[in-house]
């Protein structure tokens, strides 16, 4: 997977992910609205493949599935932080959305270009690799199908 970084900071919780007020309206009016008040530019100008870097607790509040649902439904290709909330991160994992926790150095730029590598956990950037927690071979597997229903699917099958 590779595309651009957008880098965010600590404490990106649900609520900026998935705005409350919006979510009537469906995946695609939340969508528009993920991040605006963190980075009021992110729905417009993020594309399919693009990168999530962020620092300590991740996902962080309310338990809505629709904060790692508005991320994949813009094309994020995954999201590489610190540490992230325990649901968010099993909510990402079940729709299928990579998340990978690492030390991240501070040289990291926006809008940089990153291929991020699940099975070799490993961010490759143009001019280093930084090496992140790998992930169990069950939750690859997960995401390589596509998230968790399509993984049982494929399992049952």
């Amino acid at each position: 997977m590779s595309g651009r970084i957008f880098l965010l900071g600590d404490n990106i919780d649900t609520d900026q992910l998935a705005p409350g007020q919006y979510m009537k309206g469906g995946i695609e009016a939340l969508a528009r609205h993920c991040l605006e008040t963190a980075r009021p530019d992110f729905a417009d100008t993020v594309a399919v493949g693009d990168l999530i870097i962020a620092g300590r607790n991740f996902g962080a509040g309310s338990s809505r599935e629709q904060a790692a649902e508005a991320l994949k439904y813009l094309g994020v290709a995954g999201v590489v932080a610190q540490s992230f909330a325990g649901i968010f991160y099993r909510n990402a994992i079940n729709l299928g959305l990579p998340v990978m926790s690492g030390q991240l150095p501070d040289s990291l730029t926006d809008g940089e270009v990153a291929e991020l590598d699940i099975e070799l956990a490993i961010l490759q950037l143009s001019d280093r690799t930084v090496a992140l927690e790998p992930l169990p071979d069950n939750i690859i597997a997960i995401l390589r199908d596509g998230g968790l229903i399509a993984h049982l699917k494929k399992r049952f099958a």
